[in-house]
């Protein structure tokens, strides 16, 4: 099994520039399920849209012989407009996907964490601009103190300078002053789950192991947290950072099905914010329209000004992109911004993207390594999709 370092090793990958592969032949059956009664009405527009994903997504599944399933679920007027489940959980069992069925986030899981990080600095338990170091004795890295510069908005703008994740052949290491560029991060994430849980949450010192990288984790109660102060107020209630029985199964790029990782609450407590989310596009796309048309503020939900100060441009990676908290943000094309992520475990490609000038979104979900190449990135291509979320691809 791959490393971690692996697991999460996407940076942003639509953002910064998909590759456009072609998609092999063969055919392969698919399934879907009808839209949901909470539907947005047609009037929402997007018709065409669901038009030819309804045909897209089958065809191209089919097609993709190494990609067991892939699942959709689309916002329109900050409605869920129309869901897709096509495919198999696996291709030994051969079961059919549902709406129900949970995949891994990968690194979409970021965008949920930032979120309930911009909670806690709204109810004043931290502070977005307070170096991190000020909030726990525990020094994440030794004998470097621009440690002591690393604040929140540094780790959620991934400006840490930080390496994506530590290996046990190369250990941590801060490469530039924080703050000074950009440059994706696993490892600062991380770091601020962390500093989240000693200020929050609690650590069960009797479930520890060393991982692959040689960081010694400990059991939290993070997935607890995470499910009282954001899944469940928001109706995600499939949603967890925990192994369960009955999730999408991953696949290689050669459709060879990978063992089940089961996610424990030691792998969550370093992993988790990270990459760790399991959850279902239904379910994600819940938190989606929570960002595009929020419900007034309260004990979980952010106010205007800090939901606004998530989406706005922190860090500039090119002329046409920057980086928001916990968000990519596209501000080339016209028709306002687009935050996006992506996801990319091994096994398992994810990618969302919302407009909120348009109140529209989407969550697209696969359990195979191609599933980037032969099917997510052929469906950001279609020029129904790039009419209402025109990406920058490359």
């Amino acid at each position: 099994m791959k490393g971690r370092r692996g697991f999460f090793a996407d940076c942003g990958r639509v953002a910064l520039g998909l590759p456009l592969l072609s998609i092999a032949g063969c055919s392969r059956q698919a399934s879907t399920t009808p839209a949901p009664k909470d539907a947005a009405p047609a009037a929402a527009g997007g018709d065409d849209l669901i038009a030819d994903l309804e045909k897209q997504l089958p065809a191209l599944l089919a097609k993709a012989t190494t990609v067991p399933a892939v699942s959709m679920a689309l916002v329109t007027d900050a409605k869920v407009r129309w869901r897709g489940a096509y495919g198999v959980k696996d291709f030994v069992s051969k079961t059919p996907v549902d709406f129900d069925t949970v995949f891994e986030a990968g690194s979409v899981s970021k965008t949920v964490f930032a979120y309930e990080i911009l909670k806690l600095c709204e109810r004043g338990v931290m502070d977005l601009d307070t170096p991190l170091t000020k909030y726990t004795p525990d020094r994440f890295l030794k004998d470097d103190p621009r440690l002591d510069l690393i604040t929140a908005r540094h780790v959620l703008s991934h400006t840490t300078g930080f390496p994506n994740w530590r290996s046990d052949k190369k250990p941590l290491a801060i490469q530039f002053t924080p703050g000074e560029r950009w440059s994706y991060s696993g490892e600062g994430y991380s770091y601020l789950q962390s500093v989240m849980t000693h200020l929050t949450g609690h650590v069960d010192t009797s479930q520890c192991k060393t991982l692959y990288d040689g960081f010694k984790a400990c059991a939290t109660d993070f997935d607890g947290n995470m499910k009282a102060n954001l899944f469940v107020p928001f109706g995600m209630t499939s949603s967890g950072y925990l192994y369960r029985e009955g999730m999408a199964r991953p696949h290689t790029d050669k459709g060879v099905m990978i063992a089940d990782r089961k996610a424990t609450a030691i792998e969550a407590a370093r992993f988790g914010s990270a990459g760790e989310l399991h959850t279902t596009p239904t379910d994600y796309a819940r938190f989606l329209i929570e960002i595009l048309d929020p419900k007034p503020s309260d004990q979980y939900r952010l106010t205007p000004a800090l939901l606004m100060e998530m989406v706005r441009p922190q860090a500039k990676i090119t002329d046409s992109l920057s980086w928001g908290l916990g968000w990519a943000i596209d501000h080339k094309k016209s028709g306002g911004n687009l935050i996006s992520h992506s996801g990319d475990n091994p096994g398992f490609k994810a990618m969302t993207a919302a407009s909120l000038e348009k109140k529209a979104a989407f969550i697209i979900m696969t359990n195979g390594d191609r599933g980037f190449d032969d099917i997510i990135t052929k469906v950001l291509m279609s020029e129904p999709m790039q009419r209402l979320f025109p990406l920058t691809l490359g």
